[in-house]
């Protein structure tokens, strides 16, 4: 369970290292890919996050991350930056590919196969 600063510093991370990806996110991996930030876990002690990422408008997801993974001095040193108002410490930041999305996806995939081949219930027209 979350406790209420946990949540708080999260939804700082969360704004604040969209607004970073917005601005630095195109020097790190290119222009094409679409990068957002669904999910920040900090740990109890606020000194971890967990990012978890959104790639869209590529086929290498992976390679957004690596890349991200290369410039995280720069992408904390900004994020850093734009909280130093807020916490007295800048907790370490992880990223993690966020995958929900791309089930969501697979699962009505393969809905809608089941509904072409009136394999589901319910299917068929009264």
């Amino acid at each position: 369970m979350e406790s209420k600063r946990q949540r708080q510093v999260a939804e700082l991370i969360k704004r604040n290292f969209s607004i970073v990806v917005q601005q630095e996110g195109s020097y790190v991996y290119g222009p094409e890919p679409l990068v957002t930030v669904t999910e920040v876990h900090p740990t109890p002690d606020l000194s971890q996050a967990k990012i978890y990422l959104s790639v869209w408008n590529t086929d290498n997801k992976q390679a957004v991350l690596l890349q991200m993974e290369e410039e995280h001095q720069r992408l904390k040193n900004s994020l850093a930056h734009r909280l130093k108002r807020h916490l007295r410490r800048m907790p370490a930041i992880a990223f993690y590919i966020d995958e929900t999305l791309d089930e969501m996806h697979r699962v009505d995939n393969l809905f809608d196969q089941l509904y072409e081949t009136d394999q589901m219930p319910g299917s068929e027209e009264e």
